[in-house]
Order: structure tokens, then C-alpha cells, then sequence
């Protein structure tokens, strides 16, 4: 199983000894705690050293907890199997707050939530309403969700204008909505430029209704195969959906010899992965480490409200991120229209379709 990024020092490790999950909770803190608020954070079979998903949502956890004054307990799935004992483990370490990293671990969250309405649950990337009724299934699980539609819509504009092969790809991890409606943003952006400009730039992998998918979340042959398989189509962009899978896309590219720019997502993968900073044209940003910070600090306070975080564009939940290594490479004319393109959307003149756009 991997090994957590600690990003705090090390103040000592749990007791309980667990027998169905992936590891013991261990407790970290920038220093002393001088609050007995005890916030918790479990993450998804990615780990928190995915340099993305988790990650982002362990950073957000431990900026809430130094700056409650407290210490952070955290514990790592190493897969599905894990999550229903970890959440219980973490019960049983008497937290006020749990925060679940995506929406795998959203029926263990609900039953979880549901038989211990006294602790505050925050579920990362899900809505966490198995019966869709259009709110959480327990009153005590704040959603924090994205609509990385809006920022993806963005990076396809800027993907189909900086092709030269006049072919874009993309790929995901697992056909869920919280990884195509990166893919469908990105396919809405790539038409918007065909239509504004007139060009018939293609997109490779998803056609709205199907595309290509790896089949989980893990960086393994699997996955280099579906970004081979995307790349063998002649794109010279392509966006990999689903965590630690862009590893294998840029082991694919590295193979093919060919020209290619990596869009990434969640997080800046410019700044979380110094080895895509020679490919990465830009990132999908996803604000989860603001917004998990926040609700962690408001349960640390008293002011726990479930209501849903949804991150857009105009409150700053979705971005995309600068383009750094690739400020040369783009016309300067481009990224200007790309920075109109985001103010237009943001004032509803530009219309981004999602699952979340209500």
C-alpha cells in the first residue's frame, strides 16, 4: 500500500488495531494542539500521494486543522474494500469531523453518517443522494462538489486552438459523472471553437455518450494502453480524467516518440508534479483544498452547514491554471480570447451544460 504525504510533522500514531481496512489512523499537526475539535480524513484507493484528488483534499484537511489548533487523524484506503472499515475506525477514534475523498466512498459515508448523527461528515466530489431526491441522504453530510465543466470548457477552447494536427483526446478512469464532465466540458469547448472559428478540429475518446476508459484509477498497463490507444489516432493534446492515470499517459506519450501536450486536472500539475512541467499545456484546477479547508474549519467552529459547495468559475471552485512552460508556445491572441471566454461564461452570455449547471 502506498505511504500517505505527510505534510505536517508526525505527532504520533493511533492504537486501534483495524482488521478490515487499509491502514491504523494516524494523527499529524503543524505543533502543539490547543483545540479538542478532531477532525478526520479518509481517502479513496488513489492514496493521499496522488499528487492530485486526495492529495488536494489531505492539504485542504491539514490547513484546517493547524489552523484550528488541532491535529489532523487520517487514514488510507488502499482499495474499495477498505472504505467501510476505515470510516468506522474513524468513529471509533471519537471524530467530530470526517472527510471522504470522492464519490466511491459515498453508500459508506451515508451509512456512516446516518447511524451517527452527532459528527459532521464532508464528502468530496459527490452529492451523496443515493436515492435522488436532490439532497444528501443524512443531515449531517455537507457535499463539496465542482463543476468542472465550466474549467474544462476552457482548456478544450485552448486544446483545439493549439493543435496543429487538428485532433485532441481525452480518456478517463471509470464512465462516472464526476470524470465526464471533465471529458464533456472539453468536448463542449473544442465545438465552441469549431463553431466561433470556423474549424473542424476533432476530438478522440468521447462522443458525449461513450469514450474511452481505463476501467479504475491506478497508473498500470491498462491504463497506458487507453492513452496509447488515443494517441495511435494522431492527437497531439490529450486529457487523462482520473487521478494517478495521467502517469501512464505521459509514459505512453514518452513511448510514442511524438510531440504531444498533457492537460491536467484537479490540481496545477506544473506545480504538484515537477516531472510533467516540460509537457503539461495546463490543468483543470478543482478547488477541493479552499473548500474542504473551509468546511473543516466551520465544523471546528460550530457552524457546520450542510448545505452543498458547488465550485464554479465565478466563485473561484474551477479554474484553469496558467500555462507556464507553455506561455511561448501559445498565441498570445489565444489565451486572450480563452481569459474573454471565461468572463463570458461567468456572466452567462457563454451557456457550459453539466450535471451541476443547476
Amino acid at each position: 500500500m502506498k505511504k500517505a504525504v505527510r505534510l505536517t510533522a508526525l505527532a504520533g500514531a493511533a492504537a486501534l488495531a483495524l482488521s478490515a481496512c487499509g491502514a491504523a489512523p494516524e494523527e499529524t499537526t503543524g505543533g502543539e494542539a490547543t483545540s479538542d475539535f478532531k477532525p478526520c480524513i479518509v481517502s479513496d484507493a488513489g492514496g493521499f500521494d496522488d499528487k492530485s484528488f486526495n492529495q488536494l483534499g489531505f492539504e485542504g484537511a491539514t490547513a484546517a486543522a493547524d489552523e484550528l489548533g488541532t491535529e489532523l487523524t487520517d487514514v488510507q484506503s488502499a482499495s474499495a474494500s477498505d472504505y467501510k472499515g476505515n470510516i468506522e475506525s474513524l468513529v471509533a477514534e471519537d471524530c467530530n469531523a470526517i472527510v471522504t475523498v470522492g464519490f466511491a466512498l459515498s453508500a459508506a459515508t451515508i451509512e456512516s453518517a446516518t447511524a451517527n448523527p452527532d459528527i459532521d461528515y464532508i464528502i468530496i466530489d459527490d452529492a451523496a443522494d443515493a436515492d435522488f431526491d436532490g439532497k444528501a441522504d443524512a443531515e449531517n453530510i455537507k457535499p463539496l462538489l465542482y463543476d468542472t465543466a465550466q474549467g474544462a470548457f476552457l482548456a478544450g477552447y485552448l486544446a483545439a486552438g493549439y493543435s496543429e494536427a487538428g485532433k485532441v483526446g481525452t480518456f478517463g478512469g471509470m464512465d462516472f459523472p464526476t470524470v465526464t464532465i471533465f471529458m464533456d466540458g472539453f468536448r463542449q469547448g473544442i465545438e465552441y471553437y469549431n463553431e466561433t472559428n470556423g474549424t473542424e478540429v476533432e476530438l478522440v475518446g468521447w462522443d458525449g455518450k461513450k469514450g474511452s476508459f481505463t476501467g479504475g484509477f491506478e497508473a498500470n498497463p491498462e491504463a497506458k494502453q487507453t492513452a496509447q490507444n488515443v494517441l495511435d489516432q494522431g492527437v497531439d493534446v490529450i486529457l487523462p480524467v482520473g487521478g494517478p492515470i495521467y502517469q501512464s499517459a505521459i509514459d505512453a506519450i514518452a513511448d510514442s516518440g511524438e510531440d504531444v501536450a498533457l492537460i491536467g486536472v484537479d490540481a496545477d500539475f506544473y506545480e504538484s508534479d515537477e516531472t510533467t512541467q516540460d509537457i503539461v499545456l495546463t490543468s483543470i484546477l478543482k478547488g477541493m483544498d479552499v473548500s474542504t479547508k473551509e468546511a473543516v474549519i466551520a465544523s471546528g467552529n460550530d457552524e457546520f452547514d450542510p448545505t452543498p459547495y458547488v465550485g464554479t468559475l465565478e466563485n473561484g471552485g474551477v479554474d484553469l491554471a496558467p500555462l507556464h512552460n507553455f506561455e511561448d508556445k501559445v498565441d498570445p491572441a489565444l489565451w486572450e480570447e480563452v481569459q474573454t471566454l471565461k468572463e463570458s461564461i461567468i456572466s452567462g452570455d457563454v451557456e457550459v451544460k453539466s450535471y451541476l449547471a443547476e
